[in-house]
């Protein structure tokens, strides 16, 4: 998914216009509307800006990653690992499993 795309799709999810998250970032409509439309590049400081505001990372504006969760100091380690393993397939999440098991056994054992 192009980076253009994402833009207007969290924008839509946010139930907001262009006009309004233009004045959000600080920008006039039109030229968020190029954003959008992939005719003008994102600055750096507006893409923060972004990630900020919808509270994912840059990767996933600009489309190098699907999962959305910023690792912060707000958030924790937990949510973080529990949003990755929700996007890995079925046989991947049993190996996951599999290897918290054994490591909990181990725990127990050594204590």
């Amino acid at each position: 998914m192009a980076i253009y795309q994402r833009l207007r799709d969290m924008r839509e999810d946010a139930d907001l216009t262009q006009r309004q998250f233009a004045e959000i970032i600080g920008i006039s409509m039109n030229h968020y509307g190029k954003y959008e439309r992939g005719e003008t590049d994102i600055p750096l400081d507006k893409a923060i800006t972004i990630a900020k505001y919808y509270n994912v990372s840059l990767d996933y504006l600009a489309g190098l990653t699907n999962v959305k969760t910023v690792l912060s100091p707000s958030r924790s380690c937990t949510t973080y690992i529990i949003n990755l393993f929700e996007h890995l397939s079925t046989q991947n999440k049993e190996r996951i499993e599999e290897r918290m098991l054994e490591m909990l056994e181990r725990q127990r054992n050594e204590k």
